[in-house]
């Protein structure tokens, strides 16, 4: 079973996620709030619900460590609900950001997803013009960069597409399964930090079309 780790000091939300996911899910929680890192990485986990506020060190600290070690997918669970937060969880390597209260069936569905997406695809290599997007790597003559596997997922289907355009509609339903579960908001953050780490190797190909989607060129 893959394994779900919930970061999160209330103990009625861990209750309630436990018993939601654990029908399809190993589900552990965080013991010790000063070694979440550790604890992750030693239960080896596939995907970590990740609160804002929480004892110690917050979840935008944990996020930020976690990600120097891991492509791990995180999705946030906050009462802490303005864009701000949600902007800042995103581009700090988050994968999706959920509001309390949140709708239970609707968070096992976005976990489901996202699980999908990071372990059950596989992008063959994909070029555009001299650029290569391999095994969660985009690599150019200025080099390479490590991506997450939602920034994989994005690149691929702009790669498959190549100069045409990619309606947001259809990205969102191939990355999040159901356009419902996800804002477009949240497509945005995800493309902004996209286009900022991938501008380290000169890669500027990714162009927004107003109003209809994106497109490389």
């Amino acid at each position: 079973m893959q394994k779900i780790f919930i970061v999160e000091d209330d103990t009625s939300i861990v209750d309630s996620l436990k018993k939601v996911l654990s029908s399809e899910f190993s589900v552990v929680s965080t013991l010790n709030f000063r070694a979440v890192v550790q604890e992750i990485t030693e239960v080896h986990a596939d995907l970590v619900l990740m609160d804002i506020t929480l004892p110690y060190f917050n979840g935008f600290y944990w996020t930020t460590e976690l990600r120097k070690i891991s492509k791990v997918p995180i999705i946030f669970i906050s009462s802490a609900n303005d864009e701000m937060n949600q902007v800042m969880a995103l581009s700090m390597g988050a994968d999706d950001f959920v509001a309390k209260p949140f709708n239970l069936m609707v968070l096992r569905a976005k976990v489901q997803a996202l699980l999908r997406r990071s372990y059950n695809f596989s992008a063959s290599e994909l070029t555009f013009e001299e650029y290569q997007l391999v095994d969660n790597q985009l690599i150019g003559n200025a080099g390479k960069v490590e991506l997450t596997s939602t920034e994989t997922k994005i690149l691929q289907i702009l790669f498959e597409y190549g100069t045409t355009v990619v309606p947001k509609d259809l990205l969102l339903t191939k990355l999040w399964e159901n356009n419902d579960f996800i804002d477009a908001n949240t497509l945005h953050v995800n493309m902004t930090r996209l286009r900022k780490k991938v501008g380290i190797i000169n890669f500027d190909k990714i162009h927004t079309v107003r109003g209809v989607g994106y497109v490389l060129g």
